[in-house]
């Protein structure tokens, strides 16, 4: 799929830019589908201002639907088209495979919206990204969860180099102030074992490391309606609650479960234009997702046109980057244990539905560490 929004305003060859998202199931659809919107609005944004010196910005879009081999695949088509650098994805299992045949073709990944800290096995020049690694956004969560008064934790997790990172996460950050993860492991159990493990354990937080809509769907029906778990607070830190199909499938049971969200207290002035066209886009409230895609278009059309399309130029450019987005400034740094370029101060945010009006999200938890 090929898409030049705005490109009746340019001309000239087009400046090519691979987009990879997950728009099929298993992937999570919905949010690939905001993810998409993002891009598109931002590049037809570029186009309706002249592209990159006169070229339309052009995007090649390819479906990953949560397969790593396919994103490897789809990287190795999008080179051999030519296109000056890559950009999206949401699973972070996924951008893993998307990263590691970027980094081995010399070609440009600005990464939207996955977090696995070890989104490449060693450091690299040819790889950004937009989204708080991991080990950031779990620790604030864990830090909320302290502050709730949850100190007896358990995890519904299925096997995963993600889910599994997520829960060591969880568990250095929890032991020195007193806290303790027991793994439910959901291989093996069926929801209503999982309400039979809770209650043998004295948790009194439940965290969902599972896919979406399933088995998450289901043990929150289960748990919801165990009389034994009337107190158990239900959370969901990698943002399951964030999509409205989340509230379809499960209407108030979906509600007060908290999870973690990427936006500001408040949007800059770009981010609140862009979210009215957002909601427009998408015919519904646009999520942290969407913004991110915008975010990664204006990030490489800046670039683009600073820069041109050579890939080792665009490569080499990352430390010099500056640029308002809708939730910030964007600058990229070295940080830490993480091997990519990275937007060293995203905003992390522990949301949840409100019971009262489960289209409202409330703030409970900003994150100020880093």
């Amino acid at each position: 799929m090929s898409t030049s929004p705005g490109a009746g305003r340019t001309d000239g060859s087009p400046v090519r830019v691979g987009a990879l998202a997950p728009l099929t199931r298993p992937g999570w659809d919905e949010a690939g589908r905001h993810l998409l919107a993002g891009l598109e609005l931002a590049a037809g944004e570029v186009n309706d201002a002249g592209g990159i010196g006169g070229r339309p910005l052009e995007l090649l879009v390819r479906d990953t639907a949560a397969d790593p081999l396919r994103a490897a695949a789809a990287v190795d088509e999008l080179a051999r088209l030519g296109v000056a650098a890559l950009a999206g994805e949401y699973h972070s299992v996924v951008a893993r495979s998307a990263a590691a045949r970027a980094d081995a073709l010399g070609l440009p990944f600005l990464c939207s919206s996955a977090v696995l800290d070890t989104l490449t096995e060693q450091p690299t020049e040819w790889v950004a990204r937009l989204s708080p690694p991991q080990s950031r956004g779990w620790r604030v969560y864990a830090d909320f969860l302290i502050g709730a008064g949850h100190s007896r934790i358990a995890v519904a997790a299925q096997p995963s180099v993600y889910w599994a990172s997520g829960a060591r996460i969880l568990r250095d950050h929890l032991a020195p102030r007193g806290g303790a993860v027991v793994e439910l492991d959901m291989g093996a159990l069926a929801p209503e074992a999982v309400c039979d493990a809770l209650g043998a354990h004295r948790a009194t937080a439940l965290l969902l490391l599972v896919g979406a809509p399933e088995p998450a769907v289901s043990i929150v029906r289960a748990v919801r309606r165990d009389q034994r778990l009337a107190g158990l607070m239900i959370g969901a830190p990698a943002g399951q609650p964030e999509f409205t199909e989340w509230a379809t499938l499960l209407g108030d049971d979906g509600t007060a479960i908290p999870f973690l969200r990427y936006l500001p207290e408040r949007l800059t002035p770009l981010g609140a234009r862009v979210a009215v066209a957002l909601r427009e886009r998408l015919a519904g409230a646009p999520s942290f997702v969407a913004f991110e895609g915008y975010d990664t278009i204006a990030v490489l059309a800046d670039m683009l046109r600073a820069h041109g399309v050579d890939r080792a130029s665009i490569a080499a450019s990352w430390p010099g980057v500056a640029v308002e987005g809708t939730r910030g400034p964007i600058r990229f740094s070295r940080v830490p244990g993480i091997g990519v370029w990275q937007w060293a101060r995203p905003p992390v945010q522990v949301v949840d539905r409100d019971p009262k009006e489960p289209d409202r999200f409330r703030v409970l938890h900003t994150g100020t560490e880093i």
